[in-house]
């Protein structure tokens, strides 16, 4: 009986609650003790895998309304058994900004994969500052590259599309992987073995995949990047190259439902690290 609970559980993370319609037919009769051990483990297996809070988290939340679901809907539950779980409190931390060798352990784990997908969608966060989503759900009707000048209709997440011209770091590795790989006819740009579109979570399995290519040394250095943390630098970089505000909050999608530029988020991304105040110190003149 735990094994089918577990089973069903582990299903219920990828799936919505109301598609999972054969928990109602015998002999499925979860217990939150059985609910709570698997998540415990779940949770404290992430852990160990490397995966992040925030991630953990997302896990917590999924299997809380799964058993929501069951206690409401099904009735075959007493309680909900994600209130006894606990997850550390996280740090409001500022925006990563990526350290001079970080940025070229990354890009040189890139070079050295020789992976032309790979290639181009890390050249999409590191040099376009592109949220996963972003890249997963990028449709080929919206990527308009050619050998010379490029283009993309990006923002998913939330409905704030936007399109955003392509410096040729990003242009160039897209046009390669665009044209190495066929099937123009295909939906979106970044197809999976399994199904028509690169998930967000196949995104972040193919970083983790990245840095396990790192030697000792630099893991100890890039070991918990994550894929976002390439948009956080670029907008960092981007400033540092004298963009305004403005014109980092839109090219990034920070814009409010109105449609005008949301400061306040970007500003959150570019603010100052106690590394760069330190870096500084030594200039302050008596």
């Amino acid at each position: 009986m735990v094994q089918w609970v577990v089973a069903t559980v582990s299903v219920a993370c990828v799936l919505p609650p109301a598609h999972i319609f054969f928990l109602s037919k015998p002999p499925f009769s979860p217990s939150v003790n059985a609910l709570f051990d698997y998540l415990t483990g779940a949770l404290a297996s992430l852990e160990q895998e490397g995966f992040s809070l925030n991630h953990r988290a997302r896990v917590k939340s999924t299997i809380s309304s799964f058993a929501r679901w069951l206690l409401e809907e099904k009735g075959l539950l007493q309680r909900d058994p994600t209130r006894g779980v606990d997850l550390p409190s996280q740090q409001i931390l500022a925006p990563r900004r990526l350290s001079e060798d970080q940025r070229y352990i990354l890009r040189s784990l890139v070079e050295q994969a020789e992976d032309r997908r790979g290639a181009a969608i890390f050249a999409l966060g590191y040099w376009a500052g592109c949220r996963v989503s972003d890249v997963s759900w990028l449709q080929m009707a919206h990527a308009h590259v050619g050998p010379k000048v490029g283009w993309l209709h990006v923002g998913y997440k939330g409905g704030k599309w936007r399109d955003i011209d392509l410096m040729n770091e990003v242009r160039r590795p897209l046009y390669e992987y665009l044209k190495a790989s066929g099937d123009a006819e295909r939906a979106y740009v970044f197809p999976s073995q399994r199904s028509e579109r690169l998930t967000e979570e196949g995104i972040h399995h193919w970083f983790r995949t990245l840095k396990a290519g790192a030697t000792k040394d630099q893991w100890e250095l890039i070991h918990d990047l994550t894929f976002h943390d390439l948009r956080h630098d670029f907008a960092h970089r981007a400033r540092e190259a004298g963009w305004s505000l403005e014109e980092v909050a839109y090219y990034l999608g920070h814009v409010t439902k109105k449609g005008t530029p949301a400061i306040q988020t970007t500003v959150r991304y570019t603010q100052v690290s106690r590394e760069q105040v330190k870096e500084k110190l030594k200039f302050v003149k008596g």
